[in-house]
């Protein structure tokens, strides 16, 4: 029996997706809910995995074609033998059996990667056999390999194997350039910003705040906080998005949004934490902020974080706000001017924290600082309030007994 392996539904907001990597080949041995295909829309990449045990008989939609929702993308012929199947089990566990008394080798290591963890092991070009897998009978996944590129001991790994990627190719003077197709997630990006830059009257003010305050609390409540919400730790960022909360209210052009020619006023306060990931920056939106605490908000925050990094966000985590943040200190910036996420009308971009020498009644005191950077609509925030509005972020922040007690 034939069965159809169809593209995802995709919601309204995303027409189209693109194939992006197929992990079998015609004629492969595929089992149920086994990983066959990512499908790579403007937000999020989207598993297709095998509906049955069976056989792949055909493939309709090759890599860098595009889809639409329930398209037919390929077939598998159902498994029917039961016998067989269990024999292949059997012979299966045999010959783990003895490759495991044997030791490992390099049909073993074939064996336990999953198709995901392959991809990424041949991307990067790292060492399998330098890898953990935390796996069922150590196989390594895809996590696995996530988790050593990002503890950084990849690269090295990466530098002592690079072989030159097939599409590397010499330029007109002779050197080696290399062209590679831009993402959907990376195109879509690019539109949103030119058409923000080009369609909206961007006007960016400045400010800097003290984080003493701020730093202080949190060193002091740190160990407690963590034990107190099942290993969340305490952040700056929670303290930032309900600053940001409480000024939205009482200024509500800020949390506003334009469509077409009307102004909408958000009675409730959605906000989207722009989150890096391998794939590009994504925003998911933190929901109905005003109803959530400091440890919910962190919580939230690193989950999005996880999912991200690991490609499991989903469209409707990326959907809506009514405000954003963007916090390019971790990476070192000290200061910059965030371009708006539309239909949004203001952006605030967090920095780095750097100690500087301040004034303070009378007397010189080295203090850390970090500048903050309001971008907004001008057609629809005046200067006067954008101002105001970063003023009262720098005002809680400066003293956070204000966020309790809302004044």
């Amino acid at each position: 029996m034939t069965i159809e392996i169809k593209a995802p539904t995709l919601p309204e907001s995303v027409p189209d997706g693109t194939v992006a990597t197929w992990y079998k080949n015609v004629g492969d041995t595929v089992a149920r809910d086994e990983l066959l295909v990512d499908i790579e829309t403007d937000k999020v990449v989207i598993e297709v995995v095998s509906p049955t045990d069976g056989t792949l008989k055909e493939i309709l939609k090759d890599a860098g074609e595009t889809i639409v929702s329930n398209q037919a993308i390929g077939s598998v012929v159902e498994d029917d033998g039961k016998k067989a199947a269990v024999a292949a089990n059997v012979e299966r566990e045999v010959e783990e059996l003895s490759a495991a008394q044997a030791g490992p080798d390099s049909n073993e290591i074939e064996v336990m990667i999953s198709p995901a963890a392959k991809k990424l092991i041949e991307e990067n070009n790292l060492d399998a056999t330098s890898i953990t897998g935390s796996g069922k009978d150590g196989r390594i996944t895809k996590e696995d390999i996530l988790s050593k590129l990002e503890s950084g001991s990849a690269a090295k790994t990466a530098d002592s194997t690079a072989i030159a990627p097939a599409n590397i190719g010499v330029s007109i003077e002779g050197r080696l350039e290399e062209r590679v197709p831009m993402s959907r997630l990376r195109a879509k990006v690019a539109e949103r910003l030119l058409h923000a830059s080009q369609s909206t009257a961007m006007l960016t003010t400045f400010n800097e705040v003290n984080m003493k305050p701020v730093m202080d609390i949190r060193n002091r409540y740190k160990e407690e906080f963590e034990k107190a919400h099942d290993g969340t730790r305490l952040g700056f960022m929670s303290f930032f998005v309900r600053a940001c909360t409480e000024a939205l209210k009482r200024y509500p052009a800020v949390n506003a949004s334009l469509d077409g020619a009307d102004v909408v006023y958000h009675g409730y306060q959605d906000i989207g934490v722009a989150v890096s990931s391998p794939r590009g920056l994504v925003v998911p939106v933190l929901r109905n902020v005003d109803s959530m605490g400091l440890a919910q908000v962190e919580k939230e925050i690193r989950n999005f974080g996880l999912k991200a990094r690991d490609g499991k966000l989903s469209i409707d985590e990326m959907t809506g706000g009514t405000f954003t943040i963007s916090n390019g200190g971790v990476f070192g910036s000290l200061l910059s001017t965030p371009i708006l996420n539309p239909p949004q009308t203001a952006i605030l971009g967090m920095h780095k924290i750097q100690e500087r020498p301040m004034a303070v009644s009378g007397e010189v005191v080295v203090l850390p600082m970090m500048y903050l950077a309001l971008s907004y609509d001008h057609r629809m925030i005046d200067g006067k309030e954008a101002v105001q509005f970063l003023v009262t972020v720098k005002e809680l922040l400066e003293d956070p007994t204000r966020l309790l007690l809302e004044i």
